[in-house]
């Protein structure tokens, strides 16, 4: 493989953030035997830490102390090189000695917001779960706008069976990321198993209407519903089904009965038809089509 070609591969697993430690740690290596790295400026130096994680997670801790030392010696007191060590310091160290380490740098610079991000994961990972949980909502507190961190703290309450709380968090990921449906899923998914089928119902309709591609009634007859479109119709259907089953339901979040439930099962089962009867390039999601039709057949109460 030329140098070109390594590096090429590695900027574009940068630019998609993924994480394929084995190639990465392959093209890595090459650009770092090569000593190339020196002359590509801020792009060499990158490669360079790509490489220093990919080492870590393939276990040749000995490459990345390597790079590890070329980093730290090019940029001295680096918030980057910190991180940097504290997650070397965790392949081979006890947890408590990471976790000093992290407490440590933070006391010094409290803003630290990776360090801060290792450190929760730390004590999650050790069973930590009331800590991390602590530390996250004060990180929370602090850089409300974060994201992944909301989405943490969901994931971390849905963990412990309290949905409710998970629920909380991803209403904050929504209110910063209102236009990705994906998070509006999670939300309706938690919604549904926190029992809520009345917020549920409403929440995986809205994912259907921002993934439809048109809101026409005559294309949305000959579209063929894909991807999280597609599981969202699932959400409804499973959705009315348990609102008809039980009269006395109510809502936790006050969210008022959906009108025309008949209607809206319905709709589901037709889009659910549509996904399943797709062939050729769509045919894959068209496999177990008959126990699909079997399921939405099934009269409503």
């Amino acid at each position: 493989m030329s140098l070109q070609s390594a590096l090429e591969r590695l900027a574009t697993y940068r630019a998609n953030s993924t994480r394929a430690s084995q190639d990465i740690f392959r093209n890595g290596l090459l650009v770092l035997q090569k000593g190339s790295f020196k002359k590509l400026g801020d792009d060499g130096w990158t490669s360079l830490e790509q490489l220093t994680l990919a080492s870590i997670d393939v276990g040749r801790l000995d490459i990345a102390d390597q790079c590890l030392q070329l980093i730290a010696d090019k940029f001295p007191n680096s918030p980057r090189v910190d991180c940097l060590i504290g997650i070397r310091m965790e392949a081979t160290e006890p947890p408590e000695t990471a976790l000093k380490y992290y407490a440590d740098i933070l006391e010094a610079d409290s803003a630290n917001v990776a360090i801060w991000k290792r450190r929760i994961s730390v004590l999650r990972r050790t069973g930590k779960v009331e800590k991390a949980v602590n530390e996250l909502v004060q990180f929370l507190d602090t850089f409300y706008t974060d994201v992944e961190g909301w989405l943490e703290l969901a994931d971390i309450y849905a963990s412990c069976n309290q949905y409710d709380h998970s629920f909380q968090a991803l209403s904050h990921v929504l209110l910063l990321t209102p236009q990705n449906p994906f998070y509006v899923l999670q939300a309706a998914e938690t919604a549904y198993t926190s029992e809520d089928f009345f917020l549920a119902i409403k929440m995986f309709l809205t994912v259907v209407d921002m993934t439809d591609a048109d809101d026409s009634e005559q294309l949305l007859q000959e579209s063929t519903p894909l991807g999280i479109t597609v599981r969202a119709w699932f959400g409804v259907k499973l959705c009315a089904r348990r609102i008809a089953q039980n009269a006395t339901l109510k809502s936790l979040s006050n969210t008022s009965a959906p009108k025309n439930l008949e209607l809206l099962d319905e709709l589901a089962t037709e889009r659910l038809r549509v996904a399943y009867s797709s062939s050729g390039q769509k045919g894959e999601i068209a496999q177990g089509r008959q126990e699909v039709f079997a399921w939405v057949a099934t009269p409503l109460a």
